[in-house]
């Protein structure tokens, strides 16, 4: 399975657990980073839609374009709302959840407090799309 993760966080630590997380899963090739949601649309306006990511994982709180609002204009284009989006955040607002998951994010995950549980969220990462 070639798989693509696409994830953007303006956090480098964050993209470290969770780099070193995919390691662990010997899976590292699968995951990509982007600091913000605008590099996210840039990119992908500008791949081939053979090339999509299976997955975007978005932060909520970024600068430039955040979480939501790459959300809605991701799950509002006709060319990418088919590539399921996942909301990474520290965030435990149920508001927060209820609005991403209105405007078409697959799940809303709270991002892991410990390496375990980092390879677990990774381990589900990669395995979404059989799940689903």
């Amino acid at each position: 399975m070639n798989q693509k993760i696409l994830l953007a966080d303006d956090d480098e630590e964050d993209w470290e657990i969770l780099l070193e997380a995919f390691k662990e899963l010997n899976a590292e090739h699968a995951i990509h980073f982007k600091e913000n949601g605008r590099e996210i649309v840039t990119l992908l306006e500008s791949t081939v839609e053979k090339d999509f990511p299976s997955l975007i994982v978005l932060d909520l709180n970024m600068p430039v374009l955040n979480g939501t609002e790459t959300l809605k204009i991701l799950k509002t284009n006709k060319k990418f709302r088919h590539i399921p989006v996942i909301i990474y955040s520290t965030s435990i607002n149920p508001f927060e959840k209820d609005k991403c998951l209105l405007l078409g994010a697959e799940r809303y995950i709270t991002k892991p407090v410990s390496f375990k549980e980092s390879i677990e969220t990774a381990r589900f990462f990669l395995n979404y799309e059989v799940q689903n």
